[in-house]
Order: C-alpha cells, then structure tokens, then sequence
C-alpha cells in the first residue's frame, strides 16, 4: 500500500511539473519597441519608446500556448527629434498627459510555420482598446554565456492604424500614413 501511494504522489507532482509555468520578463538592454511611419508619402520616419516592460507566461519549451503582456510609457517616445516627440506627446496625436501609457496583452497565439506565430490581442492606446494580429517569430532560446540566465528570443512584426485608436485625426493620410509598422525585437529572461 506504502508504494502504491509513494507511486501516486510521484504521479501527481511529475504532472505538476510538467504544467509549471515559467514567467519570462524582457531584458531591457537587448529590447526595442519601434514604429515606421510614411512622410508625404516620400520618406519613412521611424521611433521608439525608450521605456517598456513585456512579460510571456508559458508552460511550453516552445512558447505556443504563451501570453504575452506589454507595456510602455507613451513619454518615452523617440524618434530623434525633440520637436516631433513633443508635438507626439500633445493631444494632436497621443495626449501622452492624459493617456500615459499604451498596453497589449495576447488572448491567443496561433502556430504559423516553424516557429513562427500569429499573436492576437487587445492593444490600448489612447483610451481606445482594439483587437489586433502580428505576426510572431520565436528566435530560440540560449543560455546567456554572461549572466547564465535562460534567455529567449523573438521579434514581433505587423501593421496597424492610427485612425483606429483616433491618433493623429487632423493629419490625414497623404501627410502622415494610417498605417503604422510595427517591429519589436526582445530578449526575455527567464525568473
């Protein structure tokens, strides 16, 4: 009876095991959250923001059933000119004073070749929360050789428009593009 039981609760905390979730937390100094913009339909102008915390909460060595959280101060926005991030932050465009921070939290992850996902979510930016999609692409994981942390990686892609969360409504299309390139790229640490 003794092994029976022994057997039993070797069972049950091997699939306990099996099931943890690991919190991995994005390695700031190995993380961008860009934007592109088209200019008079000419140029491409491009940012960033310089302040943002992303999490992905996984049980799965390949991260397909991963949620993924993020967040990022809309004053932290850098596009090289002090001018233009400025005029950014105003109510022409995000009201960085009344809606600091953009946030997007996954509510599913769908597997779309060899490691290669499409995300899809709820983005706010704003005040307005909308569903979107990108494309997700899992870069692998290593052991980083310096700090001996399990570190993955990943890089997001896809596009959105501003007019769906009313940024930027005075500057039509033609001066500032609707669409928005996305492009993320991220080292996430295992805790």
């Amino acid at each position: 009876m003794k092994k029976l039981f022994l057997v039993a609760l070797m069972a049950v905390f091997s699939s306990v095991a099996a099931i943890a979730q690991t919190t991995w937390h994005s390695d700031k100094a190995h993380s961008k959250l860009a934007f592109t913009v088209t200019h008079l339909g000419i140029s491409d102008v491009s940012g960033l923001f310089k302040n943002f915390d992303a999490t992905v909460t996984t049980s799965k060595a390949d991260f397909s059933d991963g949620v993924f959280n993020l967040t990022a101060d809309i004053n932290s926005i850098d596009t090289e000119v002090e001018q233009r991030d400025n005029h950014l932050k105003s109510p022409d465009f995000f009201d960085a004073a009344q809606f600091g921070t953009l946030s997007f939290k996954s509510t599913s992850i769908k597997p779309n070749g060899k490691n290669k996902y499409v995300i899809s979510g709820d983005l706010t930016m704003h005040g307005v929360t909308k569903p979107v999609s990108m494309n997700l692409l899992y870069r692998g994981s290593v052991v980083n050789q310096m700090s001996k942390a399990n570190t993955a990686g990943f890089q997001l892609t896809g596009t959105l428009k501003r007019s769906d969360f009313n940024i930027g409504p005075k500057f039509p299309a033609p001066m500032i593009s609707d669409e928005v390139s996305i492009k993320a790229d991220g080292e996430f640490i295992a805790k």
